[in-house]
């Protein structure tokens, strides 16, 4: 077993090391950059700041205290707020509209290679294509979705559905949840694939009914499978940057945590301010893991 041991790390050796390249490397720069008042302009010119990033506090002569930094950065938390909003509900739709479309899958019928094959289009198209995509077919002048909204008594107006306040989101999360669907249908499909048909032919021979079999066999065997892939798919989501860019640019009411990043590191050319953000990010994204993995006891080799 020590020998089959030192083996895997030695094949893992490789891997390690270009991930420690392409991601460890970069991610301490950045925390390093927080640090500092660096600028994109001369990065060689930075100044060690501390914690001025983050949180500082400066006293006026007149008495008045004011305070500066990320932490108290209300656009800053206005995009971990339509982060975790996006997340909870992209994931959410994405898990149940997913079970639905891999229990049909997972049923024999004819032509069912097709029908799984073509379900898999709409993950398989780049965001940045379905971005563009969905942008025409949402727009409020001669977009699809208008004229087959109107035509069928839905809506009395064209709506501007990624420029409006109130539909913005609304527009994301559709466009998202079209495109992701199909990845979580694969995953749970795969793992209905690995189920026993000896214990689902028991109980419906018990007299089980479809959905008593679903709630109390499958889902149970297949939960395991499905916590692991909602790990992964609310790390994108956490992560939302493509789509949002994309679909709805400069907008408040859909800026993520990863769109203000960029914004700072390259178009406001506070390269100090962006990396303290990227850090705050990174953070926010792995205590959530962190905590989803403990609290839901979920092994990642899919056990328990």
């Amino acid at each position: 077993m020590r020998q089959r041991v030192r083996w895997a790390w030695l094949f893992l050796a490789p891997m390690l090391l270009v991930l420690a390249a392409v991601a460890g490397w970069p991610l301490m720069r950045s925390v390093y950059f927080s640090f500092t008042d660096a600028s994109l302009a001369d990065l060689d010119a930075r100044q060690w700041v501390g914690f001025d990033n983050y949180f500082s506090v400066l006293r006026m002569p007149s008495g008045r205290v004011l305070y500066d930094g990320l932490l108290v950065d209300p656009v800053w938390w206005r995009a971990v707020w339509n982060t975790a909003l996006f997340a909870v509900i992209s994931v959410t739709c994405e898990t149940i509209l997913g079970m639905v479309v891999a229990l049909v899958l997972n049923a024999n019928f004819p032509g069912r290679g097709i029908v799984r094959a073509a379900i898999l289009i709409p993950w398989a198209i780049p965001t940045i294509v379905s971005a563009k995509m969905w942008q025409w077919m949402l727009n409020d002048q001669f977009g699809i979705i208008n004229v087959v909204l109107l035509n069928l008594g839905l809506i009395h107006a064209k709506i501007a559905w990624t420029a409006s306040a109130d539909t913005a989101m609304v527009a994301v999360l559709i466009v998202d949840i079209w495109k992701t669907t199909p990845f979580m249908a694969l995953l749970i499909l795969a793992a209905l694939q690995m189920l026993p048909r000896d214990i689902i032919e028991v109980a419906k021979l018990d007299g089980a009914s479809a959905w008593q079999v679903f709630w109390w066999v499958t889902l149970p065997l297949i939960r395991p499978a499905v916590m692991v892939a909602v790990i992964f798919r609310a790390l994108d989501a956490l992560r939302i940057f493509d789509l949002i860019y994309v679909l709805t640019p400069n907008n408040l009411h859909t800026k993520s945590m990863s769109v203000f990043v960029r914004e700072n590191l390259f178009e406001f050319d506070k390269f100090a301010y962006g990396s303290a953000a990227s850090t705050l990010l990174f953070l926010i994204v792995a205590l959530l893991t962190i905590a989803y993995i403990l609290i839901g006891r979920v092994s990642l080799d899919g056990g328990r």
